[in-house]
């Protein structure tokens, strides 16, 4: 296996990621000759990277000699999803103890939400979420800031497919409302959960940069004091923790390594 010369990249094995990334971003079955016309690769090289990888199940080889995304990185995909949270405990802290209130950590898990981490503030009333929960996207902080990340169409293809479940009278109730709660997430550049995952609770949540990185951050706690004055002081700083966490988990330029 040859390395790229003077950047210690391991060729072959870009090559193979790269692969795995266009499986990935056309979520359909693709033909070998589409494979190497996507990654500029030619048949023989593409050929003998998917016979590598269908052996251990990363990719699969349908009986059209087709070839999708293989059951092992469903272990993977999880095992990475469950090691979020030690890694962001440091910056949720941080949060909780410049706001006063719980901060959590989430990430977009298939067309769920799925709660990676939390530090809770040290107030007797509290916000707690449990590490592990799922939560339908749309009615969450964290899953508005995530969906609106993302084009319009795949947002409805997430929401056809988990339904739209109202948890309180708050909560979006159709498709069109969501659009247009997300176009606000979008110029604001932040999510707030008014009351509509629960009543009596309120959420600020901004997603952490980088094309692929569909983390979140956010701070939550009873409603009366979660205001606009809380958010006033919570917006900037959650802005400073994202991009801090996007640069300790390499999803955006920002520091050397």
């Amino acid at each position: 296996m040859a390395a790229k010369q003077g950047t210690g990249a391991v060729q072959s094995v870009e090559r193979v990621f790269h692969l795995l990334e266009v499986v990935a971003e056309a979520d359909r079955e693709m033909s070998l000759s589409e494979l190497s016309q996507a990654v500029e690769l030619p048949l023989p090289t593409i050929h003998r990277l998917l016979r590598t990888l269908v052996g251990p199940g990363y990719i699969r080889q349908l009986p059209n000699r087709t070839y999708v995304l293989g059951p092992r990185l469903i272990w993977l995909g999880e095992a990475a999803t469950r090691q979020l949270g030690p890694t962001g405990r440091p910056f949720l802290q941080h949060l909780a103890d410049e706001l006063g209130e719980s901060a959590n950590m989430a990430a977009l898990d298939g067309q769920m939400i799925v709660y990676v981490g939390q530090v809770q503030s040290n107030r007797s009333m509290r916000m707690f979420t449990e590490v592990g929960r799922r939560a339908f996207p749309h009615a969450t902080g964290v899953g508005k800031a995530l969906l609106a990340t993302l084009p319009n169409a795949e947002v409805e293809k997430i929401v056809r497919g988990t339904g739209m479940p109202q948890p309180t009278s708050k909560s979006a109730a159709s498709l069109e409302e969501l659009f247009e709660r997300l176009d606000v997430v979008r110029e604001q550049g932040f999510a707030i959960d008014d009351e509509e995952q629960e009543l009596g609770v309120r959420c600020y949540a901004m997603a952490v940069p980088g094309e692929r990185s569909r983390i979140a951050i956010s701070v939550s706690g009873p409603s009366s004091r979660v205001d606009a004055d809380f958010g006033e002081r919570a917006v900037p700083l959650l802005r400073e923790v994202a991009q801090q966490v996007a640069e300790e988990m390499d999803l955006v330029p920002g520091r050397e390594s």
